[in-house]
């Protein structure tokens, strides 16, 4: 009757019920009885707990009880108990085939309720999701896929099941499944999940690495008729060519540096370039200022060696403690010895270099090339 028509559920919390208990007794059969009796139970409370009016006082599950004698399964009684079946049927099936399919089909139900989130985050229930979230060929598995990735994306609303999420493969899983699928409903909900994660964390970093803005142009370039899902494809485009454009300025001054040859590409004369990134020299303890004063040392060409100093310049410039790191770096020493070298280039930018380290940012904004 229920699955016939969802709404006849409402029936359930009829004001002639609110002295009855209805929950209690689905409650008690979902861990006694077969495997047919437990299914039933936990699809019969999904649909009934969902049809309850949310303006409902969530200490009575069964609408205002407070005339009643006996004591009424709670709301909270209620999800706890719930949560804590799926996540044993998840870990350990009673049924060969119907198990899983059954508890994500209730999953993907309950976890529109905030408080079903926070208590399967609780009992650790999101490593139990990742696992299926695999590309699908028959039609019965590729709903169990849908169902799974619909649980994920109603838990990319909820901060702690995003940070289970990052520290797991739920990512480069949800990329293949993706890249796989050709059914529009599961393309769209993963592609709604990852622009839900894109503002988060590492994750839009992570998405750069695994080749998602491809994914992405490729899949837009396909007939889809969901307006929500072409949305989305455009915002998550555009978030990750934002992205990548400001992670490919500072990689590739990176790759430059460690490659040991700069030349005066345009990054190191940008204002918004230093202003945007003089940050992101901190990482692994100034390991790219390091290699930079390495290079004074270790180069014979002057168009390095101008480029480098002038970079240094431009630290100690932008950084608020740019001129204490560079001196206990070491660097002074290093450029006062390029004030006599043979090419002008290098000399005047090791003059400058060594004029912003005494002089420091007071004065510094005088002294631009």
């Amino acid at each position: 009757m229920l699955t016939a028509n969802p709404k006849r559920a409402r029936l359930f919390h009829d004001e002639s019920l609110a002295d009855e208990d209805t929950y209690e007794p689905f409650l008690r059969l979902l861990w006694k009885g077969n495997w047919f009796i437990q299914e039933k139970s936990c699809k019969i409370l999904s649909l009934t707990v969902s049809a309850r009016s949310k303006v409902q006082n969530g200490a009575d599950a069964n609408g205002d009880a407070s005339s009643s004698k006996k004591k009424i399964t709670t709301i909270d009684d209620v999800l706890a108990g719930v949560v804590e079946w799926l996540c044993a049927q998840l870990k350990k099936p009673t049924h060969p085939t119907r198990s899983i399919p059954s508890t994500i089909n209730c999953l993907s139900t309950l976890l529109k309720e905030p408080v079903v989130r926070s208590s399967f985050v609780r009992a650790d229930g999101v490593k139990l999701l990742v696992p299926l979230i695999s590309p699908a060929s028959t039609q019965q598995s590729i709903q169990l896929l849908y169902e799974t990735c619909l649980c994920v994306w109603l838990l990319s609303y909820y901060e702690p099941a995003i940070e289970y999420l990052a520290t797991s493969r739920a990512l480069p899983r949800l990329i293949e499944v993706v890249k796989g699928s050709t059914k529009e409903k599961v393309v769209r909900v993963v592609i709604l999940t990852l622009r839900n994660l894109l503002s988060k964390g590492t994750f839009s970093a992570h998405m750069v690495d695994l080749g998602v803005l491809q994914i992405v142009q490729s899949l837009k370039a396909q007939a889809w008729s969901d307006e929500d899902l072409l949305d989305a494809l455009n915002q998550l485009e555009q978030g990750l060519k934002e992205n990548i454009k400001k992670l490919s300025s500072f990689d590739k001054y990176k790759q430059e540096v460690l490659l040991g040859h700069l030349d005066w590409s345009p990054m190191h004369k940008d204002p918004i370039f230093w202003r945007e990134n003089i940050n992101n020299f901190e990482e692994n303890d100034f390991q790219i200022l390091r290699v930079l004063i390495t290079i004074l040392d270790t180069s014979s060409d002057a168009r390095t060696l101008a480029v480098a100093c002038y970079d240094l310049s431009q630290f100690i410039q932008c950084h608020s403690a740019g001129r204490i790191i560079v001196n206990d770096l070491k660097a002074k020493e290093r450029v006062m010895r390029l004030l006599n070298h043979e090419n002008a280039e290098v000399t005047k930018n090791a003059l400058l270099c060594i004029q912003r380290l005494f002089l420091g940012a007071k004065y510094a904004s005088f002294l631009q090339a």
